[in-house]
């Protein structure tokens, strides 16, 4: 994978999927800014990289948003990969769920993935990059107790796949031939993104 001179930001970039996505980027070449709740972690995970960049912010603050594409414009120029990679969730039954836990939820994986593409789709569309929303196989598969989770992992791939329909018409046909902008969502099982969904961003 040639990544030379892409810059990528990855949200939840401090550990896990996240942080593997970043330092798999940073050694195709790509310069990487990591977002997370923790600022120490973030800077550990980032230490001995000078590709890996680091912005600790809350995925699901809308006043951050901005500031994560503010911070990677302003230390590359560019954008041409977002990806969504923090969630947030813990089982819970039906008889306790509250409108904090739903709103918390939501807010980190749906509200923050929509708000911060919208931030990043005038440079996407100019870079003619691509945006990787990360799901879960529960937006698929029902397990008890964590119904608030699986349905807003469903919400963010059905998000994705209607993002797919930007630059089409009411049929489906391309309105503009030269898109190559792409989203996608995958839902690792076991380290295999099996669930991909490709779309389209247009590229005027």
């Amino acid at each position: 994978m040639e990544m030379q001179g892409k810059v990528a930001i990855i949200t939840g970039g401090g550990a896990g999927i996240g942080l593997a996505t970043a330092r798999m980027l940073a050694k195709a070449g790509a310069r990487v800014l990591i977002t997370g709740r923790r600022a120490a972690a973030l800077e550990a995970a980032a230490a001995g990289d000078p590709k890996i960049a680091t912005l600790a912010v809350d995925a699901g603050d809308p006043a951050g948003v901005a500031r994560v594409v503010e911070v990677a414009l302003g230390f590359w120029g560019r954008i041409d990969v977002l990806v969504n990679n923090a969630g947030a969730g813990s089982p819970r039954g039906l008889a306790e769920t509250s409108l904090a836990h739903l709103q918390g939820i939501y807010a980190v994986n749906v509200f923050g993935p929509a708000l911060l593409a919208a931030a990043a789709l005038p440079h996407l569309e100019v870079s003619k990059g691509c945006i990787v929303n990360v799901s879960s196989t529960l937006a698929q598969k029902p397990f008890a107790g964590f119904a608030d989770y699986a349905a807003s992992k469903a919400a963010l791939e059905q998000m994705t796949r209607c993002w797919a329909r930007i630059g089409e018409d009411e049929d489906g046909r391309d309105q503009a031939d030269d898109t190559r902008g792409r989203a996608r969502a995958a839902a690792p099982h076991g380290g295999d993104c099996h669930l991909r969904a490709r779309q389209r961003l247009p590229a005027d």
